[in-house]
């Protein structure tokens, strides 16, 4: 889509949506972000993002709450209602359409793939040695410049699409050199997310005075101060998944810190262009408590 207001109005709602998903919106409020009718912007909305804004917004909610029931104990009434169910049975009801089981099942399932899990990886494929190690940090606030990438995190040639065309961008709008600090935003879990809707935001860290106005699908925002758990991913980027899928099937039992509601993030330490794939080092921050 050409047309940079159509663009902008998206943009805008996009950011609300994801900000407020969990409160009850309203067709005024949709009209009132986007300075649209709830048709004309619907359409657009569609057209970019592939799904109603109805549909997005009650896919992220359950998703939301399939992520609180595979990280949290969290009792699933107490799930429902902080995502704005009313009705638990109605909750259990859209749950059950979405996941094809109940919160419990889900749940139940979640907690036996952790354990099965536990006893077959092979703790010589990650990097991390067993009982596995992090550190706790706080990082401060800062501002970060992005493109959303959406589909299968298996699309690597994808994924890499996405970079050269912010690198290409921050280029040309003099805020990329080498010592630019690259990262990523992974906002959702590929085990519970369909794959097409999967996000990541490519980005790199930008000063806060940058003075241009972001065009295209390019957004900024800022990342507020907050505590992770550090991990250290040494190998390729596909192997990353091994990396995460030790690092979650051991939180509860070896970690046993309390994850909180933020995407985690990736800091790239080196660049495949100059170093083996076996070489390649990425620090994985998990928000937590």
């Amino acid at each position: 889509m050409s047309n940079p207001t159509q663009l902008e109005r998206y943009k805008s709602l996009l950011d609300f949506l994801d900000k407020k998903f969990k409160e009850d919106i309203t067709i005024n409020d949709i009209e009132e972000v986007s300075y649209y009718s709830y048709r004309n912007i619907n359409r657009i909305f569609l057209a970019l993002h592939h799904e109603t804004i109805g549909k997005y917004i009650k896919r992220i909610k359950l998703e939301k709450a399939a992520q609180y029931i595979k990280y949290s104990d969290t009792t699933i009434s107490d799930i429902a209602f902080f995502l704005g169910y009313s009705d638990i049975a109605a909750f259990s009801k859209a749950f059950k359409n979405q996941f094809n089981c109940s919160p419990s099942q889900f749940r139940e399932t979640q907690e036996l793939k952790r354990q099965l899990f536990q006893k077959t990886i092979e703790p010589q494929k990650v990097s991390q040695q067993s009982p596995i190690t992090f550190e706790i940090e706080e990082l401060p606030s800062f501002d970060f410049l992005y493109i959303t990438y959406q589909g299968t995190f298996d699309d690597i040639d994808g994924i890499k699409e996405i970079w050269k065309q912010l690198i290409a961008y921050a280029s040309k709008n003099n805020v990329f050199d080498n010592d630019t600090i690259c990262m990523a935003e992974i906002l959702d879990d590929n085990d519970i997310t369909d794959s097409v809707y999967c996000r990541y935001n490519a980005g790199i860290i930008i000063e806060s005075s940058l003075k241009f106005e972001v065009e295209g699908l390019f957004r900024t925002k800022t990342i507020t101060p907050q505590k992770y758990a550090k991990f250290l991913h040494k190998g390729s980027y596909e192997d990353s998944i091994v990396t995460y899928d030790y690092i979650y099937s051991h939180w509860m039992t070896d970690i046993q810190l309390e994850l909180v509601d933020k995407p985690t993030l990736e800091f790239f330490l080196n660049d495949e262009a100059d170093t083996p794939q076996d070489e390649l080092l990425t620090e994985i921050y998990i928000p937590t408590k």
